[in-house]
């Protein structure tokens, strides 16, 4: 027979327990330590070397359909390099005439652009990426629409709609 201790349980089960959980301590730092440990150092060394080698980032424009009226809101403005978002009204399907803007500085920023007119129910829009030519004041003659990769202009195409209740922001 083995000897038990006080409480009923026998050495060998003492011995098995222990194991168990400092296998599972084990597992455990390896697979949620590791996790926390990478992300940080990762994410520095490629903004680092983006900025470095000159590559561009990507810009964006993140937002839903808004309800009609003078502002529109805008739920992340990514940009390369600070520049303008200008809300166009449709042209045959093409932005059309510019109704507002609003300057961003680099990197990811939420904002509104305040219109010249209302944007009218069932009526599609354009959020087009304008670059700055250094002087903060938008100008559509040397402050050109951004393009990506492939040449295409960025911008992002939205309804005025008045359903558009409680998502308005985004």
């Amino acid at each position: 027979m083995e000897p038990e201790t006080a409480s009923g349980i026998r050495t060998w089960q003492w011995v098995v327990t222990v194991i168990v959980v400092i296998v599972l301590i084990v597992i455990g730092v390896m697979v949620f330590g590791n996790k926390g440990a990478q992300a940080p150092t990762v994410a520095p060394a490629e903004t680092a070397n983006n900025s470095q080698t000159g590559a561009p980032s990507a810009s964006g424009i993140v937002m839903s359909d808004q309800y009609p009226g003078n502002v529109v809101y805008l739920s992340s403005v990514q940009m390369s390099a600070p520049g303008w978002v200008v809300i166009h009204k449709d042209n045959a399907g093409q932005p059309g005439d510019a109704i507002g803007e609003t300057y961003f500085n680099a990197g990811i920023n939420p904002g509104k652009v305040t219109l010249t007119e209302p944007m009218i129910d069932g009526g599609t829009y354009y959020a087009v990426l304008n670059s700055d030519d250094g002087n903060k004041k938008f100008d559509a003659t040397t402050d050109l629409p951004m393009k990506d990769g492939n040449g295409n202009v960025i911008m992002h195409v939205f309804h005025a709609s008045s359903s558009a209740g409680a998502n308005l922001k985004g």
